[in-house]
């Protein structure tokens, strides 16, 4: 998960700020025995402003009308589509289908922001967005798998499909789209969650266009391979994006590191912070679909972890590499032997 992707799929934020950078020994307690001031380096980050952004609460709305008007359209498409016998708008159907999953994990990414750790979940909820998103990537890739093998079969039999009817439901389509699209269009130079939500609906709009381009055509010409032909280009085009959600969410949910984040790029990075002699047992993942957590031992032999210390790490973990929740154990030599790593 790159740092693009993090920022245009959500901003929810974790309530430490930025860089939550925490210096850990025996007891809480920096290896040089000096007491960390915790709360002073988390309003120093905070200060700079570099803490992520809630999704305004003012397009709730906006997310629960794209959504109930998408699955209206959706159910009319697919009942439509059902009933003429046209794989074409099945596909769409399916596609705008995982249209409403991304508005919901958006929605819900930016309702997760909002919701404070306890003491029984004390990262929160955020790993829920992962979940959802492996099992949308899972049903997708079932569901334009079989319209994919349905489609090949209808090849060898074309069905004469009313292109009128087809081009009519894609024209809604349009319609729905391009106002889920307008809904987010206000926010979308301020969030880039609700900008990644903005850009989705638009592009569906030309999806649905060229559904309409394929029933002229059919219409025009008689070409009745044409739906099926158009069903296999769309289900393509959603197996591909589909399949890198399934395996990125699949490798976050396994703690795997965030995609555009090179373990070795972070570990150079800490390395060359003053007094770092050597760093090891780092461990960077994925706490939800928008929030990297980081800890590490930083072997500083002469000391000097302090509050500037773990506030300049945190910020440069923060700006280079987008983690947000850092938590760094230093120490005077390596008190383990840490995971071992291939």
């Amino acid at each position: 998960m790159s740092r693009a992707a993090r920022d245009q799929a959500g901003a929810p934020a974790h309530d430490h700020g930025a860089a939550d950078a925490q210096a850990h020994g025996h007891g809480h307690r920096r290896a040089d025995g000096h007491a960390q001031a915790r709360s002073d380096a988390h309003r120093h980050v905070h200060g700079h402003g570099h803490a992520h952004v809630h999704a305004p609460k003012g397009f709730d709305r906006a997310f629960a009308v794209g959504i109930g008007l998408n699955l209206a359209y959706v159910a009319l498409e697919a009942g439509v589509g059902w009933q003429v016998g046209s794989l074409a708008l099945l596909a769409d159907a399916g596609h705008n289908l995982g249209d409403v999953a991304g508005l919901v994990l958006a929605w819900g990414g930016a309702l997760a922001g909002r919701l404070r750790p306890d003491a029984r979940h004390t990262y929160g909820w955020q790993r829920a967005s992962i979940l959802a998103a492996f099992v949308n990537a899972l049903l997708l890739l079932f569901a334009m798998g079989a319209l994919a093998w349905e489609a090949l079969q209808r090849l060898g039999e074309p069905v004469a499909v009313p292109g009128a009817t087809v081009m009519a439901v894609a024209a809604l389509g349009i319609a729905v789209n391009a106002g889920t699209a307008l809904l987010f269009m206000r926010g979308r130079h301020q969030d880039l969650n609700i900008r990644g939500a903005f850009l989705h609906m638009a592009a569906d709009a030309l999806v649905s266009a060229g559904v309409v381009i394929a029933g002229a055509l059919t219409l025009a010409l008689g070409w009745l391979w044409l739906d099926p032909v158009a069903s296999l280009a769309i289900a393509a085009v959603i197996l591909v994006g589909t399949w890198g959600l399934f395996r990125q969410s699949l490798h976050l949910l396994f703690d795997g590191v965030p995609e555009g984040i090179v373990l070795a790029e972070v570990e150079s990075e800490l390395a060359s912070m003053p007094g770092v002699a050597r760093v090891h047992d780092l461990h960077v993942w994925a706490m939800g679909t928008t929030q990297v957590a980081l800890t590490a031992h930083l072997v500083m032999p002469d000391g000097g972890a302090d509050d500037d210390f773990l506030r300049a790490a945190g910020q440069r973990l923060h700006d280079r590499f987008g983690i947000a929740h850092v938590t760094l154990q230093a120490v005077r030599e390596p008190v383990a032997a840490g995971c071992a790593r291939r």
